[in-house]
């Protein structure tokens, strides 16, 4: 036993020495990655909070008070439009209980004239603009503003007619791929590789496994972007439906296993980067940019009635902790 460690606990101290070389200067394995824009201001659903989401009223309104980036999600109607939804079924956001892919463009419904926050319970937005949107549309109004499309059902037709929109208005570089699922990920990739991407559930989980084995200062990876939840607003401003995510137990592992400063230094120095949300109060603006975050996305774009507003606050911590 004792000539088995003397070999084996040297090599694992050169190892975990190596991999530690490594972690803080990846610039020798990996060349930086170079994305055409960087953002520290996300509107999630073109700030929800504000105006109704996901509609043209949303996104315009974000648009002027300076959001460098409008998040959104993408259903394929009856008649082959692209429209911008959360939901494919529109009973929350329309109150009936009918499918996108089951309507044509001119017989989706009006959003409700209020619509409860999911990320800020118990608070509503509002809008006159109450209609839902052309990804087009989008793309038209908004030509540099990079956008973050969420494809969350793996359908070709869809994924082929974003990509066809995104070459059109010539826009890969400031447009981005989006998905929690790996394989619906990798029909967007196989559509239309030029799209920087972000990491799945999948991935991001492989890639927490890594560096936890000190692997990670020694694996390529394509993605560009690493979007998840800042901890600390589950169960404060957003209630999950999961049982288990309502421990405070979970979460609090959940931020202790997540929120490395070093793993997401790592990620920047990579070109990598990284989006917490959802952000709607200025304390969790503060603390997702403490934690080491680029970029906070949120639904209320000023957040309070000051001249700042969040973009300018992002901005503002971005520099203070970057």
């Amino acid at each position: 036993m004792a000539s088995y460690l003397y070999y084996l606990l040297p090599a694992v101290g050169g190892y975990a020495l190596t991999s530690l070389y490594f972690l803080k200067n990846p610039h020798f394995l990996h060349k930086k990655k170079q994305t055409a824009f960087y953002c520290t201001h996300i509107s999630h659903r073109g700030g929800s909070g504000e105006r109704i989401e996901n509609t043209m009223g949303a996104f315009t309104h974000a648009a002027e008070v300076g959001t460098e980036m409008l998040e959104l999600d993408c259903h394929l109607t009856k008649d082959s439009h692209v429209v911008v939804s959360h939901d494919e079924n529109l009973l929350r956001q329309t109150g009936q209980d009918v499918n996108i892919s089951s309507l044509n463009l001119e017989e989706l419904p009006p959003y409700k004239e209020t619509l409860e926050v999911t990320f800020k319970a118990g608070h509503f937005s509002t809008g006159s603009d109450r209609n839902i949107a052309l990804l087009e549309d989008v793309f038209r109004k908004f030509p540099q503003i990079a956008v973050n499309i969420e494809v969350k059902e793996n359908n070709s037709m869809l994924i082929e007619k974003i990509s066809d929109l995104v070459k059109t208005y010539n826009r890969e570089a400031i447009s981005v791929w989006a998905s929690v699922d790996s394989t619906i990920m990798e029909n967007c990739r196989k559509t239309n590789s030029s799209m920087p991407y972000m990491f799945t559930v999948k991935r991001a989980l492989k890639m927490l496994l890594l560096y936890y084995t000190g692997l990670l200062p020694f694996v390529p990876l394509g993605e560009s972007f690493l979007q998840f939840y800042l901890p600390q607003i589950i169960n404060r401003e957003y209630i999950p439906e999961t049982w288990i995510l309502r421990s405070r137990l979970v979460i609090f592992l959940i931020e202790r296993l997540t929120s490395r400063k070093g793993m997401f230094k790592h990620l920047r120095d990579r070109g990598i980067q990284i989006h917490l949300f959802v952000c709607n109060e200025e304390q969790d603006i503060e603390a997702a940019f403490a934690a080491g975050a680029t970029g906070v996305m949120t639904d209320y774009p000023t957040l309070d009635d000051t001249k700042e507003g969040a973009v300018g606050k992002a901005q503002r911590a971005a520099r203070s902790f970057g």
